[in-house]
């Protein structure tokens, strides 16, 4: 169900109260919930999984993406909570793992990593970066 895009960080599609046990058992220390709350009748509220993170010992951040898309103060939260973690694997999930993806790519962009290495690590772990190439282009030629 996790997809490992990198060697500290995994997306996945919605995670219940089980897979928090799952990132858990993986060393997971961090998890960012990516999806907005309501946007789906089924999913698990994300107050839910953050106790249980917390119950588990792992640190949670909710940085919201609706489909209306990204901004700025997201890919710099994002930058920050993939920092912040340091070493520690960080499980972001959404809808599908697509907008947890993209997230980590801007980041990683801002951050100065080469585009077609962050375009090759999504590919990887089975998502498209093509949507958000020229972004991804932009932020890694303007980073630090």
């Amino acid at each position: 169900m996790f997809r490992k895009i990198d060697e500290k960080t995994y997306a996945s599609p919605q995670i219940g109260i089980a897979e928090v046990a799952y990132a858990k058992a993986l060393g997971i220390g961090l998890i960012v919930n990516n999806r907005p709350e309501g946007e789906a009748d089924d999913q698990t509220p994300g107050a839910d999984i953050e106790s249980a993170a917390r119950e588990a010992g792992i640190d949670y951040i909710a940085i919201p993406v609706s489909h209306a898309g990204f901004s700025m103060p997201q890919v710099e939260a994002m930058q920050q909570a993939l920092a912040k973690a340091g070493d520690t694997p960080v499980l972001a999930y959404c809808r599908s793992g697509t907008r947890s993806t993209l997230l980590w790519a801007l980041a990683q962009a801002r951050s100065g990593a080469n585009p077609d290495e962050i375009a090759a690590k999504a590919a990887g772990a089975g998502y498209d970066i093509g949507p958000i190439r020229a972004t991804v282009d932009m932020l890694a030629s303007h980073a630090g």
